[in-house]
């Protein structure tokens, strides 16, 4: 069995898509519908912007969704998923894949995601890090205890066995950064972005999405969908909608989805879109597991 999986943020890179453009009237034909539907042109940033340029929130998260969307669209007939799942912002790019969400509808969601996290990240000053070598259980443990104190920190995302990213107020980062040392953490690393993300500081952009989500279209899909609230297989489009919904404040928990997937029969995993980072992540849980990489035309 093979999985098709999708990149979230942090994947993006200057140039991304430019090739799809150039070289197909399908790719052009999506990128023209998507600078219109975002009410700028997206496309001239990703493929003449800076890395600061990719990094504006409106941008980042429609960019990444665009390269790996159009590029599975791109696959015709070789694009063919016994199941799929995605990290994060990826799980939008899965629910296109697998014929869940309209190309359009999703664009629309995930512009509004990116702008609403955006607002929530200036309601409160937040950050995530990385924690490197700690067992899972520990990490959740001095969370939770930091938690009852008053300040807010969390694991956010379950990358792979041996790295746990955190995420909650700056406080809480801080504290939770110094114990999880002393207890033997190999390093923590505090990751460059604007804001708590899978917090329960995302709590006014969840309610936000809800609105979006809930008045959208969800069809029955043409494979199962594992999604990082459960990291669970469904095809029950009312289960998918909700699970979309929690998604923003809940962990990632892609360890777990990865685990699932392999011991219900995946071996091949192939990555689409910008960057190779998932396909790291599959190599850390299995290295057996076979895993290919397309960014590319």
């Amino acid at each position: 069995m093979n999985a098709y999986i999708f990149p979230g943020q942090g994947s993006q890179f200057p140039g991304m898509g430019k090739d799809l453009y150039e070289n197909a009237s399908l790719a052009k034909e999506m990128f023209e519908k998507a600078n219109d539907i975002l009410g700028f042109r997206i496309s001239d940033i990703m493929f003449d912007g800076t890395e600061e340029d990719l990094r504006q929130t409106k941008v980042t998260q429609p960019a990444i969704f665009l390269h790996s969307v159009i590029l599975s669209a791109m696959m015709g007939d070789d694009f063919n998923p016994d199941t799929v799942a995605g990290h994060s912002l990826g799980e939008f790019s899965a629910l296109v894949a697998n014929k869940t969400l309209r190309f359009e509808d999703a664009l629309k969601l995930v512009s509004q995601r990116a702008l609403a996290m955006q607002k929530a990240c200036e309601i409160e000053p937040s950050t995530m890090a990385a924690v490197l070598g700690m067992d899972e259980g520990t990490i959740v443990d001095i969370c939770q205890n930091i938690h009852k104190d008053g300040d807010i920190v969390v694991p956010a995302n379950f990358n792979t066995p041996g790295q746990i990213v955190i995420s909650g107020s700056l406080k809480g980062i801080d504290r939770a950064s110094e114990l999880l040392l002393e207890m033997g953490a190999k390093r923590v690393v505090k990751l460059s972005v604007g804001g708590a993300f899978h917090s329960p500081l995302m709590e006014p952009a969840r309610q936000e999405l809800e609105k979006a989500i809930t008045e959208t279209e969800f069809a029955t899909p043409i494979c199962p969908i594992y999604q990082n609230f459960t990291a669970e297989a469904t095809t029950d489009p009312d289960q998918i909608r909700h699970n979309l919904i929690m998604q923003l404040t809940s962990p990632v928990k892609w360890t777990q989805t990865l685990q699932h997937m392999v011991a219900d029969g995946v071996t091949d995993f192939v990555e689409i879109g910008p960057g190779k980072v998932l396909s790291g992540m599959v190599k850390k849980v299995d290295r057996k597991l076979t895993t290919l990489s397309i960014q590319t035309i």
